[in-house]
């Protein structure tokens, strides 16, 4: 299959900022009393509200919720450290188009990936943008059309059940990414999983 564009996840799959967002989460749980999620238990690749509503539903989502996927933090851009080796970036002419479709804001997108060192893609999708953010298949056909490109011709890389869930309702063919704190049993529903995006790269012509 030709591939016409590449539509990326950010946190996972391009940087990993796993334990920085771990960290903020751990403390807005403690100052709440909450149970601790495990790190292969908590929700990954959906925004903020989203995760209070599942990990909390007791509490009001909209009130502030802790800044790791829906708003800036210094400390959960600081740790972001690259999972895409330094000679992946220097992406040949020939190689499609890429954009980030990501469940964080712009401004922490930005920084996430000046934290790691990435270039900006030309074109990102964040949580604004969208009515409906992931599983929903809205984020991953924005970023298409943002590119130009048919959603069967796109590839989406992704480490997330929840961002698994949205590529296969876009009509894309999903590659997974293993991730430190992912079950594996988890992408089960993906097209292909590589143990990262350099592995898929790789194969690319």
């Amino acid at each position: 299959m030709a591939i016409g564009a590449i539509l990326s996840d950010l946190d996972g799959t391009l940087v990993d900022s796993t334990d920085a967002v771990l960290r903020v989460w751990h403390g807005w749980m403690d100052d709440r009393g909450l149970r601790r999620t495990p790190p292969e238990e908590h929700p990954h690749g959906i925004p903020a509200r989203e995760v209070v509503a599942r990990l909390a539903p007791q509490l009001d989502a909209d009130r502030r919720p802790p800044s790791s996927s829906g708003a800036r933090s210094p400390t959960s851009t600081a740790s972001s450290r690259c999972r895409v080796p330094r000679r992946c970036c220097d992406a040949p002419a020939r190689r499609p188009p890429v954009a980030v479709v990501t469940s964080c804001t712009l401004p922490l997108a930005r920084a996430r990936l000046r934290a790691a060192g990435l270039p900006q893609p030309p074109a990102i999708v964040t949580a604004e943008r969208t009515a409906r953010v992931k599983p929903h298949p809205d984020p991953y056909l924005l970023g298409a059309e943002l590119l130009g490109v048919a959603p069967a011709a796109c590839v989406v890389l992704e480490d997330a059940p929840a961002g698994i869930a949205a590529g296969r309702a876009a009509g894309m063919r999903v590659v997974a990414v293993r991730g430190r704190h992912v079950d594996e049993r988890r992408l089960r529903e993906a097209d292909e999983i590589v143990d990262d995006v350099a592995a898929f790269l790789a194969r690319l012509p």
